[in-house]
């Protein structure tokens, strides 16, 4: 029987650390599995956050990608949801300038760049998770840190 294990959240974290930390060689001589990877990446993402909320991820593809399908599913019913859109874009973007020419000489450049994308989508759904509303303030996570603004602020005095 096939493995049908998601993979957590720092696994995922794991291996987009790992992609953006190569050397550039090694990204060089993989460029398009790596592009692809971090695209699956991003749908394993997304994926996670559409189950968390009891929905199906969708097979269908939007602008030909199942990312961007995943995205305007994840964002039903959640309009701070759209704050990640760009950042799949990105992700998308990524891939198709490596897969286009993937001997260039920015390819190392441009999965890396494509890893902190897929990073910043990660800690983006993650955040969404723990705390509801976290999208309409995107990467500052206030919401998060208001609970230690009052304690710093006594340390402060």
């Amino acid at each position: 029987m096939a493995d049908l294990r998601t993979p957590s959240f720092d696994e995922i974290a794991a291996r987009i650390d790992a992609l953006a930390a190569a050397p550039a060689d090694a990204l060089q001589s993989r460029a398009e599995e790596c592009a692809d990877e971090l695209l699956a990446l991003g749908e394993t993402i997304l994926e996670t956050w559409l189950i968390a909320r009891g929905d199906m991820p969708t097979a269908g593809t939007v602008e030909g990608f199942r990312l961007l399908a995943l995205h305007r599913q994840g964002a039903r019913g959640e309009p701070s949801f759209n704050a990640c859109r760009e950042t799949c874009r990105e992700i998308v973007y990524y891939r198709n300038l490596v897969r286009l020419d993937p001997a260039d000489p920015d390819t190392p450049r441009r999965l890396q760049l494509g890893a902190m994308v897929a990073r910043h989508l990660l800690l983006f759904i993650s955040g969404k998770l723990e705390v509801a509303g976290l999208g309409e303030f995107c990467c500052s996570a206030r919401p998060l840190h208001q609970n230690e603004a009052p304690a710093q602020r006594a340390e402060s005095m």
